[in-house]
């Protein structure tokens, strides 16, 4: 199941489905932006396995040279995503995919520190279960009391997030 409309906050449990559609929409980038993609990767809580989720795939693409994410856009427009700007996070192209969203693309330049941050923070859930346990529970806890705030429920998050960040090294 994938999709979460506007205005909603829910989990659901950890699916292998979520590995698979990553696979084949990363194949589907890779093969429509050819060389301009130097990596895709599976970001987000739907990369851990056995983590509960809101039900979107998140992105990551890496590029040589953030420049080069303009000539990205019309290749990804006609995979159905909708280009959301630069204005969001600095030195990040958005896109989303659908209605109710189904994918998310963050894309960067190779070594911009979110997406090193967000690599690391999954690989350490995916290495660790007591963290993986804890952060579960969080998230539950969450969105069952910001089910219709999104922004609320990702800021609460922070704080767990950057205490195992500032573990790994990142400041």
């Amino acid at each position: 199941m994938l999709g979460l409309p506007k205005g909603e906050v829910y989990l659901i449990p950890w699916t292998n489905e979520w590995v698979t559609e990553f696979r084949n929409e990363s194949e589907k980038i890779k093969f429509e932006l050819g060389e301009l993609v130097l990596a895709v990767h599976h970001i987000g809580s739907t990369a851990v396995k056995n983590l509960s989720a809101k039900p979107i795939i998140d992105i990551a693409i890496e590029l040589n040279d953030y420049q080069r994410g303009i000539q990205c856009i019309e290749g990804l427009k006609r995979l159905g995503y909708e280009y959301k700007g630069t204005n969001i996070l600095p030195e990040r192209y958005y896109f989303s995919k659908g209605e109710p969203r189904t994918h998310q693309i963050h894309m960067f330049q190779t070594n911009n520190l979110y997406m090193k941050k967000q690599l690391a923070f999954r690989d350490f859930l995916q290495n660790d279960s007591e963290a993986l346990n804890g952060y579960q529970a969080l998230k539950e806890k969450l969105s069952s009391t910001h089910y219709s705030d999104k922004i609320t429920y990702s800021h609460a998050k922070t704080d767990f997030i950057n205490t195992i960040l500032k573990n790994l090294g990142f400041n």
